[in-house]
């Protein structure tokens, strides 16, 4: 059976709004995906590290208990589970303050197997993050042998600008071993200075043939050697943004993973294909835009 695999993050996110708490959530840009797509059933399995604390405990419960995999999680005692300050401003954006205590010894797991069209999700600071790197790219090379499909979301925040020039090799070797990079304006502004989809895809098309660039109310464009279109979002009044773009690539792939698309039909995908799967992204971007929660609430899934 087909399964799905993210490798990221995970922090417990405590959400501020004018200065007051207003929720406390396991949190990691690909940890929500996981959590949207167990809800509805998925076969989703999530390789991250957390400890073995009452954050790590209550993390590892929630995921479970929402159709998680946690089997190749690392629950580690030195250190202590991450925490992520989320300070929402009056767009309901968030910036960050991040806690961490991690031990030396990063990703200490026996990888799982990864099988022809299998989904992985990767992405954020964690696809690049130096301390982990070597043990994160064998993983996602092998991946790609086994003909495996990788959705690469480089989610690259202003925040470590001052690193780029160290940093972007790491992305486009990213780039190299990914079937479709889905990322937002932003992220292109910030890591190539290109301002729009068919800038961006010129670069990004030497390492990976496929883009799906989200440019917020503006709309969403897909760039593939068998179509080129964009496609409307919903507008709405967000209660908060913080797991929208992690719950597109959530609906990306569930659209993807219901169809049952192969890795080498991507590229060939039309307008029909394309539609369904950009429609069913914005449907989870703009469910979980309507409230604090990091993934689609149980009823959403329930329809879903």
């Amino acid at each position: 059976m087909r399964k799905i695999y993210g490798i990221g993050e995970t922090v417990f996110d405590l959400i501020f709004k004018e200065g007051l708490p207003q929720a406390g959530k396991a949190g990691g840009s690909v940890l929500n995906s996981m959590v949207s797509m167990g809800r509805i059933g998925l076969p989703v399995s999530f390789i991250s590290e957390y400890g073995l604390d009452d954050v790590g405990n209550l993390i590892d419960r929630f995921l479970n208990d929402n159709g998680v995999d946690t089997r190749s999680v690392h629950r580690f005692k030195d250190g202590s589970t991450s925490l992520a300050l989320a300070f929402l401003d009056e767009k309901n954006d968030a910036h960050y303050t991040f806690y961490k205590d991690l031990p030396d010894k990063r990703l200490d797991i026996e990888f799982p197997e990864i099988k022809k069209d299998d989904i992985v999700q990767c992405g954020s600071f964690y696809a690049i993050w130096t301390d982990i790197r070597t043990r994160f790219l064998k993983f996602l090379m092998a991946a790609k042998k086994s003909n495996a499909l990788i959705l690469y979301d480089p989610n690259f925040r202003r925040t470590h600008l001052s690193e780029l020039e160290e940093l972007k090799p790491l992305i486009v070797e990213n780039m190299e071993l990914a079937g479709i990079v889905r990322g937002s304006d932003e992220d292109f502004r910030n890591i190539f200075r290109a301002d729009n989809a068919d800038k961006a895809y010129e670069i990004v098309k030497k390492y990976c043939p496929n883009l799906v660039y989200t440019a917020n109310t503006e709309g969403v464009y897909v760039r593939t050697p068998g179509f080129s279109g964009s496609f409307p979002v919903r507008k709405i009044t967000p209660v908060s943004t913080i797991g929208a773009g992690d719950n597109f690539n959530a609906g990306m792939i569930s659209s993807i993973f219901k169809n049952d698309y192969s890795t080498g039909q991507i590229s060939i995908l039309g307008e029909k294909e394309w539609g369904a799967i950009i429609s069913t992204a914005v449907d989870f971007a703009s469910e979980v835009c309507m409230s604090y929660e990091n993934y689609v609430s149980q009823e959403f899934a329930d329809k879903f």
